[in-house]
């Protein structure tokens, strides 16, 4: 305090402040952190409160629109780039434009197709925190979208259901793009952070939208699919995700596929983009609310404070009831014998109880070309080893095409500190960071259910829909081939699908029975 009273401001006063004002207004936006920024202005007035009274109002005015500009700052999503630094090289798009195709840098490409990823997000009053954000996704824009819903069976014997939006018979076959759509844990085509973003893609441009098509690739058992098979699936599995591509690759041979990923279903978006690289059947892919690192998002949430818990809790409790609703079916699985048992004995299990008795048991026969394991049986000593395999933060410098990312910093199950803002120093992936969000929400109006999300991601799909000049790829490896009503994969003859009977056309939304709750989805 005395410190403060015996300051003494020279007659240049006025300016020196003023220059000292703008050093502050250059250095906090850069720090990101709001309660710093608050900090240091309070000391700031006190100091400038010795001012002469001449100037005392004009620094008082100057300090609260310096105040708001920072506020304003702290609010505009943070972009994350392999070149931003300046050390790597930067990333070339072809890019059509009125003149023609001309070369463009990844990062203009972004900041130039997306602007709302330049402005602020301003998170909805009411729902002024992650948790909120997170919680309202259970109440959030039901869009009504209509769809064809056709069953494929696997060569393993596993069925994936895909909803097919607009239904095929209300459009010719055509070049349009296509959103190859993957839902979030024990998900499905009915959520509402699903829908709230295919819903305007699909429509008609006369309407407004895209005029996209979309298709949702179900899991096993996810959205009223049957349980054909002794498994259902897993964060890291990507062959299921293969085989539905084989699929609709196959039957719309013209159009570019464009992959869409919430939560655990960006998760295995990211893991078959870093897998299959150069030879991906999807020309680009947008990420949102991916955990990335799963042992460090399963660890917190089941070690954490009891909100943390709680969350953990709920996401296994739905999994736990996607299991028993298919249990009969899955019992005959020897690897599952001990496993299950002693999962339905547990009174509240936690998302790393689950995982470690579950899913480290059913292990997996996915070949995996980051890892080198190719055919064969994966032995779990620990679930930290399945995590860390099955992470896609690891990933991320396989990918071969466009990838935007986008997490928000207030995400109650992916903390901030396990976003790869180094994008895994590749200099094709972009990753955004809101001030607000929570888990999938974004929401900026609990009255309307708007969400900020939906305009970047919708610009996103635009431009690499319609300005990404690609020649889709002739690869051998692409190829599949017929043997006994299946469509194979060229070099891996275990995968493999076909168009079995059941599905049909559905009207607006098809609920999923038994799983509910505010992670209901995720």
């Amino acid at each position: 305090m005395s410190v403060v009273r015996d300051i003494h401001i020279p007659s240049s006063g006025p300016q020196l402040l003023d220059d000292l004002a703008r050093t502050i207004a250059q250095i906090l936006p850069s720090l990101r952190l709001p309660f710093l920024s608050i900090s240091v202005l309070h000391l700031v007035l006190r100091w400038l409160l010795a001012a002469p009274t001449r100037g005392r109002e004009a620094v008082r005015r100057y300090l609260r629109g310096l105040k708001s500009r920072i506020r304003r700052q702290s609010r505009l999503p943070r972009l994350y780039f392999a070149d931003g630094d300046g050390r790597a090289e930067a990333g070339w798009l072809d890019v059509r434009d009125e003149k023609g195709v001309r070369r463009m840098a990844f990062r203009d490409f972004v900041r130039s197709k997306c602007p709302s990823l330049l402005r602020e997000y301003k998170p909805s009053k009411m729902l002024f925190n992650g948790h909120l954000q997170t919680a309202f996704n259970a109440y959030g824009d039901f869009s009504e979208v209509d769809k064809i819903v056709k069953l494929i069976r696997l060569l393993d014997g596993g069925t994936l259901s895909l909803d097919f939006t607009p239904p095929e018979d209300e459009r010719y076959l055509s070049d349009d793009p296509i959103i190859v759509t993957f839902h979030g844990l024990t998900g499905g085509s009915n959520e509402a952070y699903v829908r709230s973003i295919l819903a305007p893609a699909c429509a008609s441009v006369e309407d407004g939208g895209l005029g996209y098509r979309a298709v949702v690739v179900n899991f096993r058992g996810c959205a009223g699919t049957p349980v054909t098979s002794e498994k259902l699936y897993h964060c890291g599995n990507t062959d299921d995700a293969r085989q539905a591509l084989m699929y609709i690759s196959h039957r719309y041979p013209k159009a570019k596929l464009i992959g869409l990923g919430f939560s655990l279903g960006a998760n295995v978006l990211v893991r078959y983009l870093a897998q299959e690289g150069q030879r991906s059947r999807l020309t680009a892919g947008c990420a949102l609310a991916c955990p990335w690192d799963l042992h460090s998002v399963s660890y917190n949430l089941s070690n954490g404070a009891w909100v943390d818990r709680m969350y953990s809790r709920m996401l296994a409790e739905n999994m736990a009831a996607l299991i028993k609703a298919h249990k009969d079916k899955l019992a005959r699985n020897p690897k599952l014998t001990t496993a299950l048992p002693y999962l339905f004995s547990l009174r509240a299990p936690t998302l790393w109880d689950f995982d470690s008795y579950y899913a480290c048991e059913e292990k997996t026969t996915e070949t995996d070309q980051n890892t080198g394991y190719h055919g064969m049986a994966l032995c779990w000593r620990a679930q930290g080893d399945f995590y860390r395999w099955a992470s896609s933060h690891t990933a991320l410098a396989g990918v071969r095409v466009p990838l935007l990312a986008i997490n928000a910093d207030d995400d109650p199950i992916v903390r901030t500190r396990d976003l790869p803002s180094d994008v895994g120093g590749n200099p094709l992936v972009a990753l955004v960071v809101t001030h607000g969000g929570g888990h999938l929400g974004w929401f900026t109006s609990s009255r309307r259910r708007t969400r900020w999300a939906r305009n970047p991601v919708l610009e996103w799909l635009r431009a690499v829909g319609q300005d990404l000049a690609i020649n889709l790829p002739q690869d051998p490896a692409r190829a599949v081939r017929e043997r006994e009503g299946y469509l194979c994969h060229a070099e891996r003859p275990g995968l493999g699908c076909r168009l079995v009977e059941g599905g049909g056309k559905f009207r607006g939304e098809l609920l999923q029975l038994g799983v509910r709750g505010v992670t209901a989805g995720f």
